[in-house]
């Protein structure tokens, strides 16, 4: 059965609407969220609503729980300030409640989910392979899906407890035999690789591969509304170029 992993939507709905439609293409009606659903993006609550109703699972990211006042932005940058004060604004009740109940850590099977990492669900970045290291004995599973760094990697585990970053991209099926290992999929709303398309991952659980996908949107469209609702410059601009 395959499933579609997707982090950091960032309420950008024209780029999480063409992830659904090419995750549709490609028979997939499973989603893994990894959070990170709110904020920078001009439609938080029509992300949430999107979400919702589709068939998920999902973790809260650290821009969900600012949002609805469970943890403090003071880390935050100063744009991110901004716009998660505008995106608290915007939310209903139900959204609110909706992103309260999202528990930080979800076990699946062979797979656990956290937005930043399994030593700290919702703030660390795992930007290195020496940091997946130093996060193994705090998960159980073969394998942690995680995101908040909004670039796609793998980083492999050998017996010995190394890690090493692994080559994962559009060109071939990452295979998940041979260790534990990390993976992001990638931004969906707010990619920050270089490659301003949006970014998701297909999971196969026949063939225990994932597949990255990059999907284009019209970035115009939500730039344009950015714009209107007076959102910070420098998320709007950084859109342009995946940065």
């Amino acid at each position: 059965m395959p499933y579609a992993i997707l982090s950091d939507i960032h309420g950008n709905l024209e780029a999480f609407t063409a992830v659904l439609n090419d995750i549709s293409k490609r028979g997939v009606d499973s989603i893994w969220c990894l959070g990170d659903i709110v904020d920078y993006g001009p439609d938080p609550h029509e992300c949430i609503e999107l979400l919702r109703r589709q068939h998920y699972i999902a973790v809260p990211g650290n821009h969900d729980l600012a949002a609805v006042g469970l943890v403090d932005t003071a880390d935050f940058v100063p744009d991110a300030v901004i716009s998660n004060r505008w995106t608290a604004g915007q939310l209903l009740p139900s959204d609110i409640d909706f992103l309260r109940s999202l528990p930080p850590v979800i076990e699946e099977g062979d797979f656990t989910f956290v937005h930043g990492s399994p030593r700290d669900p919702i703030w660390e970045y795992l930007n290195s392979a020496d940091r997946g290291r130093e996060n193994l004995p705090f998960f159980k599973s073969p394998f942690c899906l995680f995101g908040h760094t909004h670039k796609p990697v793998v980083f492999s585990c050998r017996e010995d407890n190394s890690c090493v970053t692994a080559d994962f991209s559009e060109e071939a099926d990452f295979s998940l035999e041979g260790g534990r290992l990390f993976l992001n999929p990638g931004s969906v709303g707010q990619p920050r690789d270089g490659d301003p398309r949006a970014s998701y991952a297909v999971y196969d659980s026949e063939t225990k591969t994932i597949r990255l996908f990059r999907v284009p949107y019209d970035i115009a469209s939500t730039q344009a509304k950015m714009l209107k609702k007076k959102l910070p410059s420098g998320l709007i601009v950084r859109l342009s170029y995946g940065i």
